[in-house]
């Protein structure tokens, strides 16, 4: 009978791709990450007019300068990119294949959340997330281009490095999608406590997606969907 993946701690697709070392050095940074997106988001709630283009554009390039962290690392040990990432591509099909997996994951994913913000009592999205949101042309565009840098850079970081060494660490998967679960909640503590449970919650969805799928390029179609998504019609319909 074949075993679960969840049930294969040891897989080979999950054994560390760099040192413990450069593990510590991205959760420094990802502290960092957190601590600097507080403080942009008290910026925000402060300014009479805030300039949303800069924030956007700022937060563009951490994103990819903590992408650029890991693959640094991963190169450094030896270790292929695309252990992190998942096989490249081959045709339309494999293509078509993830788009369709993560749509139905997103719809999933987006009654699962829905259902835990009742459960949780989440409250209505905080002033400063508000402020955040996109309004006209320039503001949507660069929001659009910050969800797909999001999508594919924090699926990477969390999912596709993060997850896999603590999954080596610990020897056991499902603590892996845990711990790195609430260290994507936790990256994300400046939208406020029960947010940051509801996005580990978010993350722990992805991990599993991502350890079943053997790649995280389905979650980053999903995850670059939600936010883009998201965060329009938010900014439309609250502005």
């Amino acid at each position: 009978m074949e075993t679960p993946a969840l049930s294969q701690p040891t897989s080979g697709r999950y054994a560390r791709v760099a040192s413990p070392i450069h593990t510590i050095l991205v959760i420094v940074v990802l502290g960092g990450w957190s601590l600097l997106a507080k403080m942009s988001s008290d910026r925000l709630s402060a300014s009479s007019n805030p300039n949303r283009v800069r924030l956007y554009l700022t937060a563009i390039f951490l994103e990819w300068f903590v992408f650029a962290i890991v693959v640094a690392g991963v190169r450094w040990s030896g270790a292929s990119v695309l252990l992190v990432v998942g096989e490249r591509w081959r045709s339309a099909r494999q293509v078509l294949r993830d788009i369709g997996i993560a749509a139905a994951f997103w719809i999933v994913a987006t009654a699962l959340l829905w259902l835990f913000s009742k459960l949780l009592r989440v409250p209505d999205m905080p002033h400063n997330m508000q402020l955040m949101l996109p309004r006209g042309v320039a503001e949507v565009a660069t929001w659009i281009a910050l969800s797909v840098s999001a999508g594919i850079c924090e699926e990477t970081i969390f999912r596709g490095y993060l997850q896999r060494q603590f999954v080596s660490l610990t020897k056991s998967a499902p603590a892996g999608i845990l711990i790195s679960a609430v260290a994507f909640g936790a990256a994300h503590a400046y939208q406020g406590p029960r947010f940051v449970v509801l996005i580990s919650l978010f993350g722990a969805m992805f991990g599993i997606l991502a350890y079943w799928r053997g790649s995280v390029r389905p979650g980053m179609i999903a995850h670059a969907w939600q936010d883009s998504l998201g965060g329009v019609i938010a900014g439309l319909t609250r502005h």
